[in-house]
């Protein structure tokens, strides 16, 4: 059996620009930066609150990278969707779906560099 959730990864082929949105426009930190024994470059950044680690890796020795869309995302729940998402769009990252009313809350979407999607989720108080 499983002890806990430690990270999840996905890998990129602009690793600079995608460590920059995690950091600027979502507000992560970053955790720890090395290189693997096989070249991998990988880094590990952490929510706020949160245990469990995102790993963005960079390993161009296997080609460049296939995304597949609406195969996986991220969500983060934020404080206030409204002023979170004018500081996105002012980052470059304007909302790409939504905002959408829910019975738990309101929900919207960004989309990260190399075509990640970000739920973002305002639950009601």
């Amino acid at each position: 059996m499983v002890k806990k959730l430690l990270h999840t990864r996905y890998r990129v082929n602009d690793l600079e620009k995608t460590i920059s949105f995690y950091k600027e426009v979502l507000g992560l930190t970053e955790i720890r930066r090395h290189k693997s024994p096989r070249g991998s470059e990988l880094v590990f950044l952490q929510t706020p609150g949160s245990e469990e680690l995102i790993e963005i890796c960079s390993f161009p020795a296997s080609g460049p990278v296939s995304f597949c869309s609406d195969l996986t995302h991220l969500a983060f729940e934020v404080e206030d969707l409204t002023t979170f998402a004018a500081h996105a769009a002012e980052k470059g990252y304007p909302l790409s779906d939504g905002p959408t009313e829910s019975s738990s809350g309101t929900f919207a979407f960004i989309d990260a560099p190399e075509g990640y999607e970000i739920e973002l989720i305002q639950y009601r108080k």
